[in-house]
């Protein structure tokens, strides 16, 4: 089985995963974007592949789309823009850029 985020025979990334995003109730932000947001349910959290944590406001993003390092993102919570990097750790981070 080949790593999706691994570069194929050709030079080029897989392509990205699809999700279907479902409402989760987040009312901080205007109800057309509610499903791009959730809250963060503490340490037994985990995130999806579409999923990034915000730093500043501890609000989960989500994406229709997987998420991979260099993407940018948007808090609407917060107002924060970031970048998406790959953590030391190996998973997925938010680096606040303003």
């Amino acid at each position: 089985m080949s790593d999706p985020l691994s570069p194929d025979s050709q030079g080029e990334k897989a392509p990205r995963q699809r999700y279907v995003l479902d409402d989760r109730g987040f009312d901080e932000v205007p109800k057309k974007y509610r499903k791009f947001y959730r809250r963060w349910e503490g340490a037994g959290d985990s995130l999806a592949p579409n999923e990034v944590l915000c730093p500043v406001c501890m609000v989960v993003i989500r994406s229709t789309r997987e998420l991979r390092p260099g993407d940018r993102v948007y808090c609407m919570a917060c107002m924060a823009r970031m970048k998406i990097v790959r953590g030391e750790d190996g998973k997925l981070e938010a680096e606040v850029v303003y």
